[in-house]
């Protein structure tokens, strides 16, 4: 198994659980939920994202809301972080990441959201 700091958490009828970058989508459009570092990195990195934060949304020196910064998609709105604050506010804040590897026609998806399964305004 990848690096992943803590379990998958909450209720997930829909999304199909990865718990390795071994792993993909049963199908094209199918979302997807996983914890794991190497996943999230690997989805990131084949997308040119950059792990980001929304400036102002600082919380006692911490970063903010976390974001991707896809090229060609306006994120002059967004700040740089590392991967290491990028993964340690993840952890802390015990989130899931859901996401698309592909649509249904098949095409790249960009489509990604953040779960805090105690708090479902993430």
């Amino acid at each position: 198994m990848g690096e992943s700091n803590h379990p998958i958490r909450g209720e997930h009828r829909y999304e199909q659980k990865v718990t390795s970058a071994d792993e993909h989508e049963e199908r094209p459009g199918k979302s997807l939920v996983t914890t794991d570092h190497e996943v999230i990195r690997r989805w990131a990195d084949e997308r040119g994202a950059e792990p980001s934060t929304v400036p102002g949304s600082e919380y006692e020196g911490r970063p903010g809301r976390l974001r991707f910064d896809f090229p060609g998609y306006g994120g002059e709105n967004l700040e740089h972080i590392s991967w290491d604050d990028w993964f340690r506010t993840f952890d802390e804040r015990e989130l899931n990441f859901i996401y698309q590897e592909h649509k249904k026609d098949g095409a790249q998806s960009n489509f990604f959201r953040l779960e805090n399964p105690n708090d479902s305004a993430t």
